[in-house]
């Protein structure tokens, strides 16, 4: 649920706030009750508050009766300082990533406990993962996750540790293994999986440093059947791009 806001008191501002998170890369059309189930509301409430949102575009109604994301807050999406800034410098290099490799390409950062996917392009020739663009996967079985994890602060290394979920049968679960996985991924600047979120899937990733002080902005990757074929091939143009994009952030 996204949240008890059905509680007496509580403000019209959490309660649309409610609505807008209901919506989630699972759930990304919804009817009339599920959003009120979803936003814990009273079914009269929620369809007064969805219709005000739909006057105002932050939602649309289709013509089979559900809701969905509207223009207005696609919009303001893409105004947000971490996603316009950080995708304006990195496209023109993910654009050249891909080029180079054909691969599946991504740029994420890190949303708490989970990887946000930023941008990802792909091809014909590209493998079929389950990323898409603002969906959020865990940190711990992605290329680009445990680049954002290994320089991620403590408290959410260990609370990534205590929640290892399988999700194929080659996910790190052991958190022995995980946590000498990040030790080399901090000396050496990259990280790989092998079938970890998907079966069929490789990855490989590089932090994005900001030159200006030296942290970590981001991550981007490329996901390949494979990589024991042009690993070097790959490596190297994330790296030239990961370099590319922390000289302009």
């Amino acid at each position: 649920m996204a949240g008890n806001t059905s509680v007496p008191g509580a403000t019209v501002a959490s309660r649309l706030l409610a609505i807008i998170a209901a919506f989630d890369e699972r759930h990304r059309a919804l009817t009339l009750t599920e959003l009120a189930q979803r936003a814990n509301l009273a079914l009269p409430t929620a369809s007064r508050l969805a219709g005000e949102l739909v006057a105002g575009a932050a939602l649309d109604r289709r013509a089979d009766g559900r809701y969905v994301i509207g223009r207005l807050l696609w919009e303001a999406g893409l105004r947000a300082p971490v996603e316009g800034r950080l995708k304006q410098a990195a496209e023109p290099f993910l654009h050249d990533v891909y080029a180079a490799t054909l691969a599946t390409v991504h740029l994420a950062v890190r949303d708490g406990p989970q990887v946000l996917y930023l941008e990802r392009m792909s091809g014909r020739a590209s493998v079929p993962i389950v990323s898409t663009v603002g969906s959020r996967l865990p940190l711990h079985c992605t290329g680009v996750g445990k680049v954002l994890l290994a320089h991620a602060p403590k408290d959410v290394e260990r609370q990534a540790l205590a929640n290892l979920t399988r999700v194929t049968p080659y996910t790190i679960t052991t958190p022995n293994v995980l946590v000498a996985q990040l030790e080399q991924i901090r000396r050496d600047g990259v990280a790989t999986t092998v079938e970890e979120m998907s079966l069929g899937a490789c990855s490989m990733a590089v932090p994005v440093i900001r030159a200006s002080d030296d942290t970590v902005a981001a991550a981007i990757g490329v996901v390949v059947p494979t990589l024991k074929r042009d690993r070097q091939r790959l490596l190297g143009a994330l790296q030239v791009a990961a370099r590319g994009i922390g000289r302009l952030l």
